[in-house]
């Protein structure tokens, strides 16, 4: 049947256990490349993007994304081909993700901290045929190029005349894959469809932050992760909005921005929350315009929203997802009520459920209330694993994505994120969610950070740990005092026996905390 005879009818297709109707013909004109094709045709005169000084129209970015598709295609990029990148957070990036899509390609963004031998294995196992690369990245991608016998191109290639149109892609071919953080073992390439992308920063952009054309947003988050990508990148120029960048994150910095650029929503990580207070409890710059703020990729503790909120005035809106699910799953959202210390409800068009999580080749639901794995399922879920279908099997069970996280849902229907799965610490017999130890002790005045990680013991099996950093300018507090305090806060089975202190927390490329990087060292008794 043809495309033409096909797009005439209408299809009913089922999320979770809500059914949308739309037109076929409207769905196939999902496509990522369209994201700033679409706003560039809509709003050619709006700045869609601010590097530093530089400004750039939605004209002039989708005329450069244009002109380096037709470059790539001059090199012998073909529709399906697979191109990987390795950019800084700068408008280069988005010359090549969008040119890449708009000649019809795959996009593989490259993690910017991996070393050649990693980026090597992206490209082999993705089958790139080519990466682009440039700045202090270079030598790593030419590297990596080298090894696995790919095409390199420094910079984003460019030629005289843009590409005359966009290829076309169905909301079902991968446009972009990602490849997850690896803790156990190597990365796998969660590939991400057309459609996946585009609903979600359709649904973050509107239904979440109600984004229009006087909207600024800071995009400090890392481009080639997917929160950075599909929320703050695709969200922003879906809605013909400006996105700022900022090639490499500080608090002070932030700080600047947020006011030198009249930035309207924030969106970050815990620790990027945290940075900023720091930074506003030592200067007077504060945000003028900001209205609303988005945190996600990892728990935010209550007393930094709590902090973040009473100095900048502005509400925090917590949310959770996960590359598989591209990202957003669930989000605090205005018109469904907040409640800090929850991930809120389902994003439109996604059911979220509790499972019992001992049980593998099954989902049983859980009853509100009882803990259990967080599991997905909509338009959001991911196409699977690139080549490995037993780890697709095994993370995608009768319909549901298995995400590896604890929660409870609430009667009202909000989801509280307990813990990771692996990050449990069993002591005794008895199950303690770092989280919820973390949440008391950052709130010691002594404490700025702290992650909660279990280590190896005769007796116990796990003993509970704390690994701390003081806050600048308080009084010190001992390993001993910090015991002492968390003991007369929480359950005998839960506060840490083990104290260690450290000037700051390992972090990767998103923000977050790498406890894997923790435990080994306090295991053996040795300073992070």
């Amino acid at each position: 049947m043809s495309r033409k005879a096909v797009s005439r009818k209408v299809v009913s297709r089922k999320v979770g256990t809500a059914v949308t109707t739309m037109s076929l013909e409207r769905v196939m004109s999902l496509s990522v490349a369209g994201v700033l094709g679409e706003s560039a045709r809509h709003f050619p005169d709006r700045i869609a993007v601010v590097e530093g000084a530089g400004r750039s129209t939605y004209r002039e970015l989708w005329d450069a994304a244009l002109r380096c598709a037709a470059g790539l295609r001059e090199a012998g990029v073909k529709p399906g081909d697979r191109v990987a990148v390795l950019l800084p957070n700068t408008a280069e990036f988005l010359r090549v993700y969008y040119g890449a899509l708009a000649v019809g390609a795959t996009v593989v963004p490259v993690h910017a901290l991996l070393v050649a031998d990693e980026v090597r294995f992206v490209l082999e196992h993705s089958g790139a045929v080519a990466i682009v690369s440039g700045g202090p990245l270079w030598e790593v991608a030419e590297e990596a190029a080298r090894a696995a016998g790919v095409r390199a191109f420094r910079g984003a290639p460019s030629a005289p005349e843009p590409l005359a149109a966009a290829e076309p892609a169905e909301p079902s071919d991968t446009a972009v894959i990602l490849y997850t953080s690896g803790t156990t073992g190597r990365p796998k390439g969660a590939r991400l469809t057309h459609l996946n992308i585009v609903m979600n920063a359709a649904v973050t952009s509107q239904d979440l932050l109600g984004l229009g054309a006087d909207d600024v947003v800071l995009g400090c988050l890392p481009l080639f992760h997917s929160y950075g990508q599909t929320c703050a990148m695709n969200g922003t120029l879906r809605q013909g909005a400006t996105l700022v960048l900022m090639p490499r994150f500080s608090g002070p910095a932030a700080l600047e921005a947020l006011a030198d650029e009249g930035v309207t929503v924030f969106m970050g990580v815990p620790t990027m929350y945290h940075a900023l207070v720091e930074a506003a409890a030592v200067s007077e710059r504060r945000p003028g315009a900001l209205r609303a703020a988005v945190s996600g990729g990892a728990a935010l503790p209550l007393a930094v929203l709590e902090r973040f909120e009473e100095t900048f005035r502005t509400p925090v809106l917590e949310g959770y997802g996960l590359t598989e699910t591209s990202p957003v799953a669930t989000f605090n959202q205005p018109h469904l009520g907040r409640r800090p210390g929850t991930v809120g409800h389902p994003v439109w068009g996604v059911e979220v459920a509790v499972a019992d999580a001992a049980l593998d080749g099954e989902v049983r639901l859980l009853p509100d209330g009882e803990v259990g794995e967080v599991v997905v399922r909509g338009h959001n879920v991911f196409a699977g694993y690139l080549d490995d279908p037993e780890a697709t099997a095994a993370a995608v069970v009768d319909g549901w994505f298995r995400t590896g996280d604890l929660g409870a849902r609430d009667e009202d229907g909000f989801l509280r994120i307990v813990d990771r799965k692996k990050d449990l610490v069993i002591r005794g017999g008895f199950n303690i969610y770092p989280r919820e130890v973390e949440e008391v002790l950052v709130r010691h005045p002594a404490v700025s950070e702290v992650a909660v990680i279990g280590v190896p013991d005769e007796a116990k099996g796990e003993e509970v740990c704390a690994v701390v950093v003081r806050r600048d300018g308080a009084v010190p507090v001992t390993e001993d005092a910090l015991v002492d305090w968390a003991r007369e806060r929480l359950g005998r089975h839960k506060y840490p026996r083990v104290v260690r202190f450290v000037d700051a927390l390992p972090l990767g490329p998103t923000g977050k905390v790498l406890k894997r990087a923790l435990v080994a060292p306090v295991a053996e008794g040795a300073r992070p």
